[in-house]
């Protein structure tokens, strides 16, 4: 899309964007290319920015902000403002003749704001974003405001006043804007609902009392008596009736006490063949149930009998039927603690229309109310929108490191290592960040950071720029400081290796040859120790097969052997002397700055590769896909070069002190082991020279003489002859 408007451009992370420097420029936010946005759209949630701005700028409530959104949002602001530059500076207050009365959104923010102010008790000439998002201070006291809810404080009449605070009780209640519970006409309807419902199911036990209620009052208190018991008298009729079919039952159902605690388990009375349940011989751990059963049924049905049957105790149970089908019926149970009286009351008075009236009076106020938030709205854009621009067109906040300023996906600082890393992202989702943050070509570190005071846990990723690398593995602990400087307990979890200066890779070369020196040393020492075992062990198993004596004799002491080995020690430090003196000879006739080049040279061709491929991704480190892994949809690079890079982390510095620790034994000169050192090395060559060099050319010179005679020998020797070995 072609645009007249004279953007202004600059350079931020090596990348041009456009400048947003004036009001004109966020009012003519439409005509700037969607493809010159750095970003496409961003999340909700996971920001480190006011929540109330973000869902206000999210229209659609679909958790994203789209370009869309945010140009709808600068034109409504910008339009309702008369000096647009104001909304750069980030005010939380805002004069009230800045609003702009010549449009009919102007005119209506300007009303609403003075009947904020009014409602407040202030007589300001301007309005604060507390003040516009103080809802229970601007509506308090007040009999409606819009929102469909009515509370005790909405009705002059105290009978009307007790159906509300009853309806909310019972029914439910939802916060006004005041704050204050009340009630809407749905619960309204409600409650008027459940009274009807409540007494009609009263009502219809009262026409057949006689059959609802077999024992009258004490109905609901003998059905409970009856089911305490139910079983056990149950069990004890059909105990009775196994003793009449086979008296040899009678082992099977009699009485059996083994432990007076278990005394509960036994059946309620003593089986007998006549099925008849003795009120006078009741189990003991029963006494006192059944006492209460006799009392509310069995004295009114069977006065003056010992005992009853089974077909008198199902004639008792029977009894309950119609009770019980009308408990199961009941209807209007919500109301049911304000008792009949009350609910016929409340019926009778027929006030619902009443109160209903007063809902509508009360939604009468709702464009007036909601005018008011806008209010709120025009004041959370007034102060926030120009900083979310700065995170969302520009990335003016990210690039600046000012003190005081970051980013919105920044949620601050991991301290691990003796470093600390100023770039932290929160991490919504570790399985889209293990394909696009590797992408990012910077060095990652990924943590679980756990909040025991305020009792949460976050996944966050560090960027890490500067320092060593050599202890960063998963399971090491750091701590983590958010933006509000609430500490975290962090663990690392995960590590994306990449380079992280120029230093770090000229140095790596010669790291990786020592640690796999180092690796080769400690594999040889291994199989050296494992060797030696492994000897020892075979000689203490012969030693005890009694095989000691052949092996005494197979490694006794052979002088030849270890006069070999002296001549072959003696021969390599001859020749490592000789190569040291000829190098010392090489060196010293060669000029110094000469050799400095040749130095320099060698680790430029040792260090040089790797320090190119290091440079080459360092100024390529992209931040973008670290934050596409967490939702955004970033439309540009986000560079993190060399140079910006240096500033997101630190590392501990000390000063150059010599100090003396007391825990640290004092060092001794090292010159005299140098020097002892010397004297052997030089004692060796002089060995060679004055020993063994003279003694291997006198064995050369002698099988140089021997040699012809030993030919001429086996010239003479007849074809044949059999030539003996010695010691045959």
């Amino acid at each position: 899309m072609e645009s007249n408007y004279n953007w202004q451009y600059c350079s931020l992370g090596g990348v041009v964007r456009v400048k947003i420097s004036s009001g004109e420029d966020i009012a003519h936010l439409r005509d700037l290319d969607q493809k010159l946005w750095t970003v496409l759209s961003c999340p909700v949630d996971g920001l480190e920015f006011d929540p109330n701005t973000l869902r206000l700028l999210d229209t659609d409530n679909d958790g994203k902000i789209r370009v869309g959104e945010v140009v709808e949002a600068a034109e409504w602001l910008t339009s309702v403002i008369k000096d647009k530059d104001l909304i750069l500076k980030g005010d939380s207050s805002l004069p009230l003749d800045q609003i702009n009365t010549e449009t009919e959104a102007g005119k209506k923010l300007y009303a609403s704001a003075k009947q904020i102010l009014s409602n407040l008790g202030s007589d300001a000439t301007e309005i604060s974003v507390g003040q516009a998002s103080d809802s229970i201070a601007i509506f308090a006291g007040t009999k409606f405001n819009g929102d469909g809810v009515i509370t005790a404080d909405s009705a002059d009449d105290e009978e009307l006043k007790g159906v509300i605070t009853n309806c909310a009780a019972l029914i439910g209640s939802q916060s006004d804007r005041s704050g204050v519970a009340g009630v809407t006409a749905e619960q309204l309807e409600a409650f008027y609902g459940a009274c009807a419902e409540y007494s009609a199911w009263v009502e219809e036990s009262e026409k057949n009392a006689a059959t609802v209620f077999p024992y009258g009052t004490d109905t609901a208190a003998a059905l409970a008596a009856c089911d305490a018991l139910k079983d056990k008298i149950s069990d004890y009729f059909t105990r009775c009736s196994l003793l009449r079919y086979d008296e040899a039952a009678a082992a099977s159902v009699s009485v059996v006490v083994g432990k007076i605690e278990e005394i509960d388990l036994c059946p309620i009375a003593r089986p007998d063949a006549s099925g008849i349940l003795p009120f006078d011989a009741i189990n003991p751990a029963w006494q006192a149930a059944f006492s209460k059963l006799k009392a509310l049924v069995l004295d009114k049905d069977f006065k003056g009998k010992k005992g009853i049957s089974a077909a008198d105790w199902d004639t008792v149970l029977a009894k309950f039927g119609p009770y019980t089908v009308w408990t199961a019926s009941k209807k209007g149970a919500a109301v049911e603690s304000l008792g009949i009286d009350a609910v016929r009351a409340i019926l009778k008075a027929d006030r619902k229309q009443a109160l209903l009236d007063l809902v509508a009076a009360d939604k009468a106020l709702e464009q007036e109310s909601n005018s008011i938030d806008e209010v709120k709205k025009l004041m959370l854009y007034y102060r926030d929108f120009y900083s979310f621009l700065k995170n969302y067109v520009i990335f003016t906040d990210f690039y600046s490191r000012e003190p005081g300023v970051r980013a919105v996906f920044e949620v601050g600082k991991l301290y691990v290592d003796q470093r600390c890393c100023d770039l932290c992202i929160r991490v919504s989702d570790m399985g889209q960040h293990a394909d696009m943050a590797k992408l990012s070509g910077m060095f990652l570190i990924y943590c679980k950071c756990v909040s025991k005071v305020k009792g949460k846990t976050m996944d966050i990723v560090a960027v890490l720029t500067e320092g060593d690398i050599s202890d960063l593995r998963p399971g090491k602990n750091g701590v983590f400081y958010d933006r509000e400087g609430q500490d975290w307990d962090a663990t690392i979890t995960k590590v994306v290796d990449n380079p992280i200066s120029i230093r770090q890779a000229f140095w790596s070369p010669y790291r990786k040859f020592w640690e796999f020196c180092v690796g080769l040393i400690n594999k040889s020492a291994t199989d050296k120790d494992a060797k030696v075992t492994a000897g020892l062990q075979k000689v203490a198993t012969t030693s005890a097969a009694g095989t000691g004596t052949e092996t005494e004799k197979k490694s006794s002491f052979d002088i030849a052997k270890f006069a070999g080995i002296f001549a072959a020690i003696g021969m390599a430090l001859g020749y490592i002397g000789a190569f040291l003196s000829d190098l010392a000879k090489g060196i010293s006739s060669i000029p110094f700055w000469q050799l400095l080049i040749y130095i320099l040279a060698i680790m430029l061709v040792i260090s040089g590769p790797s320090c190119f491929i290091a440079w080459s991704k360092l100024r390529k480190r992209n931040l973008g896909p670290v934050l596409n892994a967490n939702g955004w949809a970033i439309n540009s690079k986000v560079l993190v070069n060399i140079l910006f890079g240096a500033k997101l982390t630190s590392v501990a510095k000390y000063p150059v002190m010599k100090l003396k620790d007391p825990y640290v034994k004092e060092k001794k000169p090292a010159w005299p082991w140098i020097v002892l050192e010397l004297l052997i090395i030089g004692g060796c060559v002089a060995g060679w020279f004055l020993w063994l060099k003279p003694l291997r050319e006198a064995k050369k010179a002698e099988a140089a003489i021997e040699a012809p005679a030993v030919q001429n020998a086996a010239e003479e020797v007849p074809a044949d002859t059999i030539v003996l070995e010695a010691g045959e």
